[in-house]
């Protein structure tokens, strides 16, 4: 990488070669202009010297980065490492990288994030926003670089979204607990500050309506984290309820296998005394002790979708774009932790 104490450039490569800056220029960029045996010569000589060209001086000549950042919640939940997998496929595709960060729900976090993507001029942004003020997007916008919200429905028309039915999956969760004869049901649900957390709520209790029973059929177990740890503590705090329901609906699968974790340890039988839903159908969910019960969410295809949605605002053809709200449907997936005898 360096020869010396300085970093080799492009002008070092050229006097090793024995070419011009500009037939290194062209090897690099335009390979096809150059002849075998130069673009060889010229290769070998970057080879030996170990050059790498500059991203941030390709990117002032060029106007336009080669990088997206993709900002999630939470890189501990699998169900954002699928999606960034997704978003990883279709920007390598086009050319692109992605610069994965992860807020930890915090609105600072993301904050500082949201300025270091300003400072480093990315190609675009995609986000899972932590801030519920969305102060943080808002001051992002002066930056004029373009953002899609992916897991969040926009509430404006100044930028594309990528989301879930949440609510629609709320219902899916609570209408299958009904249907098996459950007449009292706990949601351990999470950060209130989230709207998935608000959606998929409003989608039981939908599904309680559906079903006659009333608001307060449904026991709310809050959680501060979306996590195992906070399963545990939420399954913990089930256990103390002198009601106890016959069945659990989680806000997502490792809230889930958490509660399951603290159920497992206190005798308690899923699912023949204890019911138990997740959300999003992360692989863990399957492979559980006793394989869940979970609201999939396709993870991989929002990802996807939501770097094309940004490929399109960034790319050659940017002036004919016109922001998008995709909402994608989720799908109830039964297995055996809800499958009472």
């Amino acid at each position: 990488m360096t020869r010396g104490a300085r970093a080799v450039g492009i002008k070092d490569v050229a006097r090793e070669a024995g070419v011009s800056v500009g037939t290194v220029s062209n090897v690099i960029n335009r390979p096809d202009q150059v002849s075998d045996e130069t673009r060889r010569q010229v290769q070998s000589a970057i080879s030996r010297l170990g050059y790498v060209r500059s991203e941030y001086a390709r990117q002032l000549r060029a106007g336009s980065s080669r990088i997206m950042a993709l900002l999630v919640l939470d890189m501990g939940n699998p169900f954002f490492v699928d999606l960034a997998r997704g978003a990883e496929r279709t920007a390598r595709a086009a050319g692109l990288g992605v610069m994965v960060c992860n807020s930890d729900q915090n609105p600072r976090e993301e904050a500082e994030y949201l300025s270091l993507f300003a400072e480093q001029r990315v190609r675009g942004v995609l986000i899972t926003p932590a801030d519920p003020s969305g102060a943080g997007l808002a001051e992002f916008r002066r930056h004029r670089i373009p953002f899609v919200l992916v897991d969040r429905l926009a509430t404006d028309t100044d930028a594309c979204s990528v989301s879930v039915d949440d609510v629609a999956g709320g219902s899916l969760a609570v209408r299958h607990l009904t249907a098996a004869g459950h007449r009292s049901i706990a949601y351990v649900s999470g950060p209130a500050h989230l709207q998935q957390i608000r959606d998929r709520r409003e989608g039981a209790l939908l599904a309680l309506a559906e079903a006659g029973l009333p608001a307060d059929a449904l026991q709310e177990i809050p959680a501060e984290r979306l996590d195992v740890v906070a399963g545990r503590d939420a399954g913990a705090r089930l256990l103390g309820l002198a009601d106890r329901p016959t069945a659990v609906f989680c806000a997502n699968d490792l809230l889930a296998l958490g509660v399951l974790q603290a159920l497992y340890a206190a005798g308690v039988r899923v699912p023949d005394d204890m019911a138990l839903v997740g959300y999003d159908d992360i692989e863990f969910a399957a492979a559980a002790t006793v394989p869940l019960t979970s609201v999939r969410r396709p993870a991989v295809t929002i990802g996807s979708i939501a770097a094309g949605l940004l490929l399109q605002e960034t790319g050659e053809d940017a002036r004919l774009h016109e922001h998008e709200h995709i909402i994608l449907q989720p799908e109830l997936v039964v297995r055996q932790s809800s499958l009472t005898r």
